[in-house]
């Protein structure tokens, strides 16, 4: 795989979104809470998500054996869409607690599969830590 326009899109997204996640998590935490930036944070990783996994879409594999393209780390697609909108809806509702529950677990869990992105013989792990001398 090479770095076509739109993997350049989807990485760049997942990783700012990567960045920028525990600044709106934090955001919300201790005595001293920061509504206006857990919000402009908040929303501004909501859409980096949706970049990242609207991307995911139309980024097909042909190195692990799938249906039409998509691998087993497709699945993640519905997930985050699916997380999503249970977070949005919990906070119609006024749950916060459950709002809190989703996004700080979709945040975890794609971190975790970011760093499946690392393995040997991926294409991440090939340009990152090729480029840092490291692979």
């Amino acid at each position: 795989m090479q770095l076509t326009p739109l993997v350049a899109i989807h990485m760049s997204a997942a990783l700012a979104a990567t960045a920028i996640g525990p600044i709106a998590l934090w955001a919300r935490r201790g005595r001293a809470q920061r509504p206006r930036l857990h919000r402009a944070f908040g929303y501004a990783w909501v859409t980096l998500m949706t970049i990242t996994a609207t991307s995911a879409i139309f980024i097909k594999g042909t190195r692990i054996p799938g249906i039409g393209g998509f691998g087993p780390v497709h699945i993640l697609i519905p997930v985050v869409f699916g997380f999503l909108i249970l977070a949005f809806w919990f906070l119609a509702k006024g749950n916060i607690n459950g709002h809190r529950k989703s996004m700080q677990g979709l945040f975890v869990g794609t971190c975790i599969a970011g760093i499946f992105t690392l393995v040997p013989g991926r294409y991440l792990h090939g340009a990152l830590l090729g480029a840092l001398g490291i692979a």
